[in-house]
Order: structure tokens, then C-alpha cells, then sequence
């Protein structure tokens, strides 16, 4: 069954990507309120396109990959955060980025959107347990880090080489308990500012590119 994405990059991604296109809409060919009727949404920027559906990966595949990086999401609910963790995350080099199947965003045009088309080129794994899977990771030799505002650790002090999960939680609630204690320890973001809190995505990008750092040296 295909489904509708839209925006010029998502849409030239994805003509890049796996997943087969199977046909394209532009203005002025089709009307830009056709375009708008079809995918629900005036960001499509003129352009919209019929895909197969997202190619999801399993999260023993992300696993076996050697000194991999991947992110967890445990249970965020916005499409457009998770589409902006995925843009970092591909830009970042991360190997995969991981999702419960169940009570959390998924990829949809949205995601699409809000990552530019990243999802096309970065392997997403839907799992049943989050905290499932990190038990599985620690099996595998990885290290797991979660993040958490409260937590006494900067990502700096930490060593994020080698085979590295860095899970995030939901907007607001952070990680739920069950998976904080799955984490081999939890990690802050020094901030010296007045609100409570970064942006899911944003904190995703700063541990991201901390690591990339740190494999860089």
C-alpha cells in the first residue's frame, strides 16, 4: 500500500533513497489547493509524491554493526521532533535511530518533512520494548547513555567511541523510569539559561555531535 509525501527535498530524497516513487505531482501542472486537499497540509512547498511505504529496519540489524552510534527515541509523540532528531542524526553519521512500534510517532510525511528527507537515507527500527532492546544492546557490548536534565554527567566527561546507544525521552516526561534504569548512566546538558529544558531534537543533535567529536580525536 503506498502513502503521499510532500516538499521539494523530502520528495528528491526520496527519488534518491529505497523506497520506489511511484509518481510525482508539481504546480502548476496540478493546482497548489489539489496539492493541499491531497497530503492535508500547505507546506508542500508545490510538490508531492506516491511512495511505497517507509522501509522500516529490524533493531537486531542496527546491532550488529561494528562501533555503531544509534539513537533511541523512548516514545516521542511529535512527528516533527522525530523528523528533526532523524536530520541530525543522518547528518551526524549515526548508524540508526530506534522507535517503539506502539504510543510514539512514527514516520509519516511530517517526519518526512521536518527531516528534509534525512529518513530516506537513515535506517529506522520500530522495536516492541525500548527497554528490551537496550538489554539487548548491553548484550552486544554497547554502551548505553540516557539523557536527563537532572543527571551529573556532561556529555564531555563521558567516553561516547565505540558502540554508543544515546536514548532520548518524550517531550516533557523524559525517560520513563523502567528505561532509565535499563542505562548504563544518564547524561545533562549544561544549561545557563532560565527554561527548564532543550527541545528533544536539539538535545538529540548535541549529544550527537559530542560524539562525532569524540571520534574525530
Amino acid at each position: 500500500m503506498s502513502e503521499l509525501i510532500y516538499g521539494r527535498q523530502p520528495v528528491a530524497e526520496a527519488q534518491r533513497g529505497r523506497r520506489r516513487v511511484h509518481r510525482v505531482w508539481r504546480a502548476p501542472d496540478t493546482p497548489a489547493a489539489e496539492l493541499e486537499r491531497m497530503v492535508g497540509s500547505e507546506d508542500h512547498q508545490g510538490v508531492v509524491a506516491e511512495v511505497d511505504p517507509y522501509p522500516y529496519v529490524g533493531g537486531q540489524q542496527l546491532l550488529g554493526k561494528r562501533d555503531a552510534l544509534i539513537v533511541v527515541l523512548d516514545q516521542i509523540q511529535d512527528p516533527r521532533n522525530l523528523g528533526a532528531v532523524c536530520r541530525s542524526a543522518e547528518v551526524a553519521g549515526a548508524d540508526g535511530v530506534v522507535i517503539p512500534d506502539r504510543r510514539a510517532a512514527s514516520v509519516t510525511a511530517a517526519t518526512c518533512k521536518a527531516s528534509a528527507g534525512a529518513v530516506e537515507h537513515l535506517e529506522i527500527a520500530r522495536v516492541r520494548n525500548i527497554a528490551d532492546f537496550l538489554a539487548d544492546a548491553k548484550k552486544d557490548g554497547f554502551w548505553v547513555w540516557g539523557a536527563d536534565g537532572t543527571a551529573e554527567s556532561a556529555p564531555w566527561q563521558i567516553d561516547l567511541t565505540g558502540q554508543t546507544v544515546l536514548v532520548m525521552g518524550t517531550e516533557g516526561k523524559g525517560l520513563r523510569p523502567r528505561v532509565a534504569d535499563s542505562c548504563d548512566g544518564l547524561v545533562a546538558i549544561p544549561q545557563n539559561g532560565r527554561i527548564e529544558s532543550l527541545n528533544v531534537s536539539v538535545a538529540a543533535a548535541v549529544l550527537l555531535f559530542e560524539a562525532v567529536r569524540q571520534r574525530s580525536t
